[in-house]
């Protein structure tokens, strides 16, 4: 059964986020709030973890999983950011964007899009992953908390937890968050291209593509 914390959404407790931390360590999936909606986060480095997000999701080789940082200086380790793509990112970080960007070695080939080798970046602006991003000291691998067949996230923490708790390790209940899915851009391609219109503004987006 999964542990179950009730987590400030505002001022977060440390010691419920060291508890966290230490379950992702441990190779642990945990449901957690985010800006946009809830999601499913797992350490970068854990294949396991990794395997069991895949069968929650039903997801193939080509899902693209994203890489939850806490600033934009975490980035250029895992994604290759050209200087326009990096303006982009510095305009719309942190918020509930998502930008999908080629992948460096340092990235394990597992967590890429099988076939273009490129992986999702986002900057959150809640204080709950940020929070669980500090005490990491590193990246956060997740995936938007949606269920096969379902056509919107689960934003209800008690019931992810009832449908979930054999399947993850915790629910980090920060309240009712959302349940609009971040907007995705992809700039990996030319011209660049807006893959999902969700939660984040895309007019902050968009005089910037329109320029490249």
């Amino acid at each position: 059964m999964s542990q179950y914390f009730e987590v400030h959404p505002v001022n977060p407790q440390p010691r419920l986020i060291r508890r966290a931390a230490d379950i992702v360590r441990d190779g642990g999936v945990i449901a957690y709030p985010t800006d946009s909606c809830y999601a499913l986060g797992f350490h970068l480095g854990d294949k396991d973890a990794l395997e069991r997000v895949r069968r929650i999701r039903q997801a193939d080789r080509n899902h693209h999983f994203t890489l939850v940082c806490r600033d934009l200086s975490e980035i250029g380790r895992y994604a290759k950011v050209d200087t326009w793509q990096f303006r982009l990112l510095k305009a719309c970080t942190p918020g509930a964007y998502t930008f999908l960007l080629p992948a460096t070695r340092e990235t394990p080939r597992r967590l890429q899009h099988e076939r273009r080798r490129t992986i999702g970046i986002r900057v959150p602006n809640h204080p709950v992953p940020l929070a669980l991003l500090e005490e990491l000291g590193q990246p956060l691998m997740s995936s938007t908390l949606m269920l096969p067949g379902e056509s919107t996230p689960m934003t209800d923490p008690h019931e992810i937890r009832a449908r979930l708790e054999h399947q993850i390790d915790a629910v980090l209940d920060g309240g009712t968050c959302g349940m609009e899915p971040t907007t995705v851009v992809d700039l990996a391609v030319m011209p660049p291209a807006i893959v999902r219109n969700g939660k984040g503004d895309i007019t902050r987006v968009s005089g910037i593509l329109r320029a490249v």
